[in-house]
């Protein structure tokens, strides 16, 4: 008789129930970064030497699938951005650990560096290659970082900048907005314009074949080409399912991905369009007053929106959305800018704050200014006798903003005046009085309609305001336009304590800002001397005709205030810069919008000024590398060489 110690093993051992349905499965939690691998259907196999293998892991069940999914997207993304296939990528990935992969990605991206490094410079020498991946390495982990981490201001020759006029048959322009190579203009008559930028010379007539050729090359281009336009209808202003503007246009933004450009007018509307050929695609109407500034989030479809109604607003452009509304200001909104974290900093105009919105905290820091241009200190320290004390003006509207990282920002307002901010204090870091300028004295006839006016009632000369502000994204380069002929150029210091004055766009000056002479139109920067002192003009007249006194004032013209006797005849009413080549290695663009008069109003209109557009070519500094092998190498950034 058998028993359970006589019997066989076989018959007293209990049998493992294979329904899936008598007990859950067991939940296993994956790495992110790791990849599933794909199992086969059948059995696994024994190998001769190694030991059995155990009961296959099975999969999460529906609930939890999701991630998995999202870790497959991103595994593809992350190939698709280092450039490898799916076939490449499933091989590399079969058996591999989270460690593992992130080894790889990091062996990939070091390798892609050290090949642009030697494309860049055309030699591989080991210690210097180390030194350059480092510090690309450094620039990347700083964006990431929102901080400052380019100093451009000493490696761009703004005095050497070539400039072009364009327009069409458009009333005052009011803004315009960059991507490259296209450029997009807005103006009070409802026209949206879109612009293909002209090449560098060096790029529009390629060689194509080894042989020299007999003929010399074509004179390159330089006006940009008219490539689409669009404009709204004032009749359809009661129509509701119209998908355009019924009223003036005071904005314009551009993503960076080239999809969408977005405009905003006095009608209170948005319109959404289609960047490839202008065509509408969505209005929103949401703001119950004028829109005045728009600005995308770096590197996303994620919109910020700021108008008269006094609130700011945010929208999604992937899913054609509003999102909220964000609520703060005491008067209108005039301006905002934003980069690539999410949030947004706007000016309230005349309740003179400048206000940093955190959109994910729901939270807002407010900046007060409304101080004057001079502090008394500095007034009661060093008198400045070239200046009235009563244009010392206070600030009475805050017009302008641009963020030069996630922590400081600047402001402009209308006396003239540039302040620099920062997130750790409440009042500015910084102010830059006059930076355009003050404007010329009026004459007593004009100030009075008595016969012999008291010089009392003469008003003293009131300061240029601010009205364009533009900074280069994480470096140290500002720029500031008014209506005094030049777009102004100035630096953040070392310290990050201070703003300092660089120069004009397109002209030489003294270190006080005064302008000596200025490169004709149409003239290439290679025409012009590199020692700081510009060359005899070659047409329109002797080099008298070219020098202007301090603030944009020329000696030898009419002292008429409203006349526009620099570079830039009008109002500069918005900036847009995009930089030439990777990494800016081809130097910056710059394109700025010209009016008759202001785009919000008509508070000034000027004599001989222009409606229209101007585009800068920016050149960079030659970077001299060192000798290495007895050979020089030098990369030649220099976009006038």
């Amino acid at each position: 008789m058998s028993s359970f110690f006589t019997g066989p093993g076989v018959q007293n051992k209990r049998k493992r129930q294979t329904s899936a349905a008598d007990g859950p499965k067991k939940r296993l939690a994956t790495s992110s970064n790791s990849i599933p691998v794909q199992k086969s259907a059948g059995r696994a196999t024994k190998r001769p030497g190694n030991p059995a293998p155990k009961k296959q892991r099975v999969e999460r069940d529906e609930s939890i699938s999701g991630s998995d999914s999202e870790d497959d997207d991103l595994s593809e993304d992350e190939d698709a951005f280092n450039g490898v296939d799916d076939d490449t990528s499933g091989s590399e990935a079969e058996g591999e650990t989270a460690a593992e992969r992130r080894l790889r990605l990091a062996e990939r991206y070091l390798d892609n560096v050290k090949d642009e490094v030697q494309d860049e410079y055309g030699f591989d020498a080991e210690e210097i290659d180390r030194d350059l991946i480092a510090e690309r390495m450094q620039e990347d982990v700083a964006e990431t970082k929102g901080k400052v981490y380019r100093q451009l201001a000493s490696e761009l020759l703004f005095e050497k900048a070539s400039h072009t006029i364009f327009r069409w048959n458009s009333q005052n322009v009011n803004s315009v907005a960059t991507c490259a190579p296209f450029a997009y203009t807005v103006s009070k008559d409802m026209y949206l314009v879109k612009w293909k930028l002209q090449d560098l010379p060096q790029y529009q007539w390629p060689q194509t074949t080894k042989k020299k050729p007999k003929k010399p090359p074509a004179p390159p281009k330089k006006k940009p080409q008219r490539v689409a336009s669009s404009r709204g209808d004032t009749r359809k202003a009661k129509d509701k399912n119209y998908q355009g503007h019924t009223g003036p246009i005071l904005k314009v933004a551009a993503s960076q991905d080239g999809k969408f450009v977005v405009t905003a007018g006095a009608d209170r509307r948005m319109v959404v369009h289609d960047a490839e050929t202008l065509k509408p695609i969505r209005a929103f109407s949401q703001h119950r007053d004028a829109v005045t500034g728009l600005a995308f989030r770096r590197g996303t479809n994620q919109l910020y929106s700021s108008s008269k109604d006094r609130t700011v607003k945010v929208w999604s452009l992937n899913e054609l959305a509003y999102v909220e509304t964000l609520f703060g200001h005491q008067d209108h909104v005039v301006d905002i800018d934003a980069l690539a974290q999410e949030r947004c900093v706007s000016v309230g105009a005349r309740d003179r704050t400048a206000r940093l919105w955190k959109v994910v905290e729901e939270t807002q820091l407010v900046f007060r200014g409304g101080g004057s241009s001079i502090s008394e200190k500095k007034k009661d320290a060093r008198p400045n006798t070239n200046v009235d004390p009563k244009s010392n003006a206070h600030e009475g509207s805050m017009d302008r903003i641009a963020m030069i990282d996630d922590d400081m920002f600047v402001t402009g307002s209308d006396n003239g005046s540039i302040a620099l901010w920062s997130l750790q204090k409440k009042k500015p870091v910084f102010v830059l009085p006059h930076a355009h300028g003050i404007e010329p004295e009026l004459a007593p006839e004009k100030s009075s309609g008595e016969i012999d006016p008291d010089p009392a009632v003469i008003p003293p000369p009131q300061p240029r305001w601010i009205t364009a502000l533009r900074t280069i994204p994480y470096s140290d380069t500002i720029l500031s336009g008014s209506w005094d002929g030049y777009v102004r150029v100035w630096k953040l210091s070392e310290d990050k304590r201070r703003l300092e004055r660089v120069g004009v766009i397109g002209a030489t000056s003294d270190e006080d800002g005064n302008v000596l002479s200025h490169i004709p139109q149409y003239q290439f920067p290679q025409q012009v001397q590199t020692n700081g002192n510009a060359e005899e003009p070659k047409e329109n007249g002797n080099s008298s005709s070219q020098e202007v006194a301090r603030n944009g004032k020329d000696k030898s013209a009419s002292p008429t205030p409203d006349s526009a006797l620099g570079l830039v005849k009008g109002v500069i009413n918005d900036i847009s810069t995009f930089e030439r080549g990777d990494r800016g290695r081809d130097g910056l663009c710059v394109v700025i919008a010209l009016g008759k008069e202001h785009r919000l109003g008509r508070w000034k209109k000027l004599q001989g000024g222009r409606n229209g557009a101007m585009v800068f070519e920016v050149p960079r500094v030659r970077k001299e590398v060192v000798q290495t092998n007895g050979v020089d190498h030098t990369s030649d950034v220099d976009s006038s060489s």
